[in-house]
């Protein structure tokens, strides 16, 4: 019988992978996961660190945490003793923007395949205004 590591573990594990990168930089951290499917939902505080020179939450920022999600919820998908997911290709569209708050970016799986998986990131404000719609492409290679 194999053992599936619960929602606790999984985004323990991957809060633990963030220290010393871009996503602690940031303050991404990953709050709810669904497997099965591959959902995976983290957010990241706007301030300061995270705004461009007008004072407002800088788009670079907002693709980041886009990737990170994506990325991440790719890791769900495969067996990553054998396979690793990299980022291919990612597309954004900046519909508001913030000032303070949290960002929620929820990453949804919209096609599994054998050498690819493509996401959908919704990021929206804690009111639920969507701030960017993201698309990600992840391509899924053996790990040597």
């Amino acid at each position: 019988m194999e053992h599936t590591p619960n929602k606790a573990a999984i985004l323990k594990k991957f809060n633990d992978l963030c220290q010393d990168t871009l996503m602690e930089t940031l303050g991404i951290e990953y709050v709810d996961v669904d497997q099965e499917s591959g959902t995976l939902v983290a957010t990241m505080p706007v301030n300061s660190r995270v705004y461009q020179p007008m004072r407002i939450l800088h788009g670079g920022a907002t693709v980041a945490l886009a990737e990170s999600v994506g990325s991440a919820a790719s890791q769900l998908l495969i067996d990553p003793a054998k396979e690793v997911a990299v980022g291919a290709e990612i597309s954004a569209n900046h519909l508001k923007s913030a000032r303070t708050g949290m960002l929620i970016a929820t990453a949804t799986c919209v096609h599994k395949g054998k050498s690819s998986h493509l996401f959908q990131i919704r990021i929206e404000n804690e009111q639920g205004e969507l701030i960017s719609m993201v698309k990600l492409l992840n391509f899924i290679k053996a790990r040597k």
